[in-house]
């Protein structure tokens, strides 16, 4: 099944948790996704594979990034009409503390939804939803 096909069945059923067994990257991430109240919030389920820094030992940047930038295509993906995936067209992250080996939570909000593209803000924590550790402002193309 093609990821287009995968949107429309998680969109259908209102399940997103299928996605993370057809997505290969949120597969390796073993990050998964539920549906709350019309958001989804994803979750990392941390291991020590995601480690960037041992010494600490912290979560690797490009992990909370990609948790961060997962969040936002996959809201962006609950919120249109359309089965059109989302392209990046720039991001910014902005890391904010150090996060630990433990389960970290992301949430994306759509901030502007235009024909063309669409403004997302998303922000990922551990243990405190008051306590980020990194967030997303991004623009995705919507074709």
């Amino acid at each position: 099944m093609n990821i287009v096909e995968l949107v429309r069945q998680a969109k259908a059923s209102n399940d997103f948790g299928v996605l993370s067994e057809g997505i290969p990257y949120m597969k390796t991430l073993s990050i998964s996704a539920s549906e709350r109240q019309g958001l989804l919030t994803t979750q990392l389920d941390a291991d020590t594979l995601h480690t960037g820094n041992p010494w600490l030992p912290a979560l690797h940047g490009g992990v909370i990034g990609g948790l961060l930038e997962t969040a936002a295509i996959l809201q962006l993906c609950h919120d249109q009409e359309t089965d059109n995936l989302p392209k990046p067209i720039n991001i910014t992250v902005d890391y904010l503390r150090s996060g630990r080996i433990v389960p970290t939570y992301a949430e994306a909000v759509v901030t502007k939804h235009g024909r063309r593209v669409a403004n997302v803000q998303a922000t990922c924590w551990q243990d405190d939803r008051n306590k980020p550790i990194a967030t997303l402002f991004g623009h995705f193309l919507m074709s």
